[in-house]
């Protein structure tokens, strides 16, 4: 199978590094983010990648280059201006063959297991939402107990994985989200899935924070 990474956001959060090369290119445990990503679908079968970039993509090709593309087969659909994550894939779509493709945001650092998603068609990896602050326990006015960064069971987030069918790419924007157009359009018609994560491994990384946390795990979501 195929998969899009979509790479070609600014990282402004995650400025002054984000001023000097792309945030695919931010390092954790001394590796690049992309080069994680890269590794994970590898794990799953995944032997051509279309990477969306905009900002540095020259820095990018020329990492993946030196790295001689991990082996795999890997094409650019690059962005002139920024598109959106549904324009982005959409026009990654003229390299989509198949019935069937993966897109992954490429911030994402994750042991999610990709053959689960392919149980259902249109489907969007899900995980239990986990509060970014510890959670106080109170009775009336006395607090009891503290607990940090705790899940909120059965409230579960898009975690920026998506087994999407080829026949989505007619109906995303040229520009724009398809966390805004397709995927509220398609939930309304019932033809959207989800499956569901529970105790699973997984960053975004949007801040210095971010960073930190995923570096120490990394080895073990990965392994």
């Amino acid at each position: 199978m195929k998969a899009i990474i979509l790479a070609g956001g600014r990282g402004k959060r995650l400025r002054p590094i984000t001023d000097y090369f792309p945030k695919p290119l931010v390092p954790l445990n001394n590796v690049p983010i992309l080069e994680w990503q890269i590794k994970y679908l590898k794990k799953f079968g995944i032997n051509e990648l279309i990477i969306c970039t905009g900002y540095k993509t020259e820095m990018i090709q020329h990492f993946l280059k030196l790295k001689n593309f991990f082996g795999l087969k890997i094409h650019f659909s690059i962005e002139k201006t920024p598109l959106g994550t549904g324009g982005a894939i959409k026009q990654a779509g003229k390299f989509i063959k198949e019935k069937s493709f993966f897109v992954i945001n490429g911030d994402v650092i994750t042991n999610i297991d990709l053959k689960k998603l392919l149980t259902k068609p249109n489907s969007i990896a899900a995980i239990e939402l986990r509060t970014k602050f510890g959670i106080m326990d109170t009775k009336g006015n006395k607090v009891f107990r503290f607990r940090e960064k705790k899940e909120i069971s059965n409230t579960w987030m898009n975690a920026g994985i998506y087994h999407l069918q080829k026949e989505v790419l007619k109906d995303l924007p040229k520009k724009g989200d398809i966390e805004k157009t397709v995927f509220p359009d398609y939930a309304k018609k019932r033809v959207l899935n989800t499956i569901k994560f529970k105790n699973v491994d997984w960053y975004s990384i949007d801040s210095f924070k971010d960073i930190e946390e995923s570096s120490l795990e990394i080895q073990k979501i990965l392994k």
